[in-house]
């Protein structure tokens, strides 16, 4: 004797609208970051940032990117300007020596006095 499913399973109690035109998605953290620290919250395209701790990898910021151990071109102490940000807290960095992505726990704004 077969038996029916629709005796056991209901459908979903959704609205469809037929004519969607689009769908408009707002995302952000219920937890505030700190002001200082690893937020770089002022940070902006162009601003001067000074590295605090060497990384220990270093990954080219160029179409066909590269990593390599930093054996000692980016130091502690090297001023740079930031040239774009990258997800998770990862920044494209104009150094002496070209422009890296730096983790942005490596380095923090420099304030420049005037």
């Amino acid at each position: 004797m077969p038996i029916s499913l629709g005796a056991f399973i209901t459908p979903p109690q959704l609205q469809l609208n037929r004519n969607f035109q689009g769908l408009s998605v707002r995302c952000q953290s219920s937890q505030q970051k700190p002001a200082s620290g690893g937020g770089h919250n002022e940070l902006q395209i162009g601003s001067p940032i000074i590295l605090v701790e060497a990384p220990p990898t270093l990954k080219t910021a160029t179409s066909m990117p590269s990593l390599r151990v930093n054996t000692g071109e980016v130091k502690p102490g090297d001023v740079g300007r930031i040239v774009s940000r990258k997800p998770k807290d990862v920044w494209a960095v104009r150094l002496a020596i070209g422009t890296y992505l730096i983790d942005g726990k490596h380095f923090q704004p420099l304030v420049l006095d005037e």
